[in-house]
């Protein structure tokens, strides 16, 4: 396993849809488990393939917090919300490709998705909480979409000039 590079927006492959996964094959197991090497050393809660360059269909997540419970971490393929909430309930959302800057945003409080497990079978789950707001947040990621597309027209390019100004910093370093 190792740790893959983030990548950091503004950057077009963050605004592409990525293809469906059609085989499961080791090298899209080593993904994952790369990806989860990099999302819990980033430290983050999840991440989709494009976020470290790879146009596939493929996120992970971990949603636990509490000290002393059992991590579970989480490969889902093809995820696809199938049914989604009336309540909505809004939360503070990050981005690993999207480095220390935070906004709230409104999506619904409860959803159903189905996704391929690594196993090879289809797997259907209801998230509430935290685990909704990820999973919307890394299917988002799949469609090409980032958080700050929820935002202000102004507040989103306030955050991506930010971005700019840190790759040209890192560029630098």
């Amino acid at each position: 396993m190792s740790i893959r590079p983030i990548i950091i927006h503004p950057d077009p492959r963050l605004k592409k849809a990525a293809d469906p996964v059609t085989d499961i094959t080791d090298d899209l197991r080593r993904l994952a488990d790369d990806m989860l090497e990099t999302m819990y050393d980033a430290p983050g809660i999840g991440l989709a393939a494009p976020q470290v360059g790879q146009m596939v269909r493929l996120i992970v997540m971990d949603c636990v917090k509490d000290e002393g419970e059992a991590p579970r971490p989480m490969v889902l393929l093809n995820p696809r919300v199938t049914w989604s909430g009336e309540e909505c309930s809004t939360y503070e959302e990050g981005c690993l490709s999207i480095p220390e800057q935070f906004a709230e945003v409104e999506r619904p409080s409860q959803v159903e998705v189905a996704w391929l497990g690594l196993d090879g079978q289809t797997h259907t789950e209801r998230f509430d909480g935290l685990w909704s707001t990820c999973v919307q947040h890394e299917i988002d990621h799949l469609n090409g979409k980032l958080f700050i597309d929820y935002l202000k027209p102004l507040k989103r390019q306030m955050i991506t000039r930010k971005m700019q100004k840190l790759k040209r910093e890192r560029a630098r370093a």
